[in-house]
């Protein structure tokens, strides 16, 4: 798919990709829609496909000259981009039924989990890096260790696309079995909205990182979720226990938006104690700010 330079940012908006039947058509759509966007940014020196050379100025380092360029031309030339490979990445994704939920926004949390899980899993495998996945909600529905060849992508994907939202929120738990699955360190991405018990969610990350992985992490709201914005009188449903609460939104949004940024600061303070990079993402938000946490991230690795 050739993407014209003046239409990248259209591929990482959650409504344009929504529209898109195919998974692994979105995931190439939004990879190489922020490709376009990061290779016109300053943001050089990140892991890509490829390398791009220009001819040696004096002042540049020697380290980043390619010596088998030169055996070939006799003459120095730098990469300014240079594939990084073998990194291993396990892909944690709730799919708990908290997360099939959207109010004004075009899709699910689980709906934009699944496609950005999807796009990570383009992504590493395209730049020849393993990537794992473990799905989970009360518990590991299913676990595919990290590989990294591009047939692989296939079973990732096929696995992506069956997911339906199931079962209760149980992240600390499902965290920490399947911790006990990674035997080398590498990257841990999870995505999730994270509804659970944030002592237990921090527990079990501390636990992550004590295995001396990179973690990331991924809270994906809608943003009716974080601002209560509604206006009229509901009848409010657990999409997981089913309890209903009826009540007027205006005389309780105060408190509840008191509790939420609590609830998330909590989270944000001690994923920073540990070391750990959490980022909230909304439903509403394009995809790049995501893909470009993970660069970022990858960037400090190396």
């Amino acid at each position: 798919m050739a993407l014209k330079s003046n239409d990248f940012r259209s591929y990482l908006d959650p409504l344009v990709i929504s529209r898109i039947k195919s998974l692994e058509f979105k995931a190439r759509a939004i990879v190489e829609g922020f490709m376009v966007g990061l290779h016109k940014s300053p943001y050089h020196g990140f892991s890509v496909e490829f390398s791009e050379h220009r001819p040696y100025m004096q002042g540049d380092p020697i380290k980043n000259i390619d010596w088998k360029v030169y055996a070939k031309r006799e003459k120095f030339f730098i990469k300014q981009y240079e594939e990084e490979t073998n990194l291993i990445c396990n892909i944690f994704l709730d799919i708990s039924k908290s997360m099939d939920f959207k109010y004004a926004s075009s899709v699910t949390k689980l709906d934009y989990a699944v496609t950005l899980a999807a796009s990570f899993c383009y992504l590493l495998i395209k730049q020849q890096d393993a990537v794992g996945l473990t799905i989970f909600s009360d518990k590991i529905h299913s676990y595919l260790p990290p590989k990294s060849n591009r047939v692989y992508l296939k079973t990732l994907l096929t696995s992506l696309t069956k997911i339906n939202a199931l079962g209760k929120t149980a992240t600390s738990l499902c965290l920490n079995d399947a911790a006990e699955k990674i035997k080398k360190r590498g990257l841990t991405i999870i995505i999730s909205d994270l509804f659970d018990n944030p002592g237990s969610i921090l527990s079990a990350l501390k636990q992550l990182r004590y295995k001396k992985n990179e973690v990331i992490v991924f809270q994906i709201l809608d943003p009716v979720e974080r601002n209560f914005g509604f206006d009229k009188d509901a009848i409010f449903v657990d999409l997981e226990t089913k309890e209903e609460l009826t009540t007027q939104p205006y005389q309780i949004r105060s408190a509840y938006q008191s509790s939420m940024n609590e609830f998330i600061n909590k989270l944000k303070n001690g994923c920073l104690n540990y070391g750990i990079e959490f980022n909230l993402i909304g439903t509403n938000q394009p995809f790049d700010k995501a893909l470009l946490n993970y660069f970022s991230k990858r960037s400090k690795m190396n």
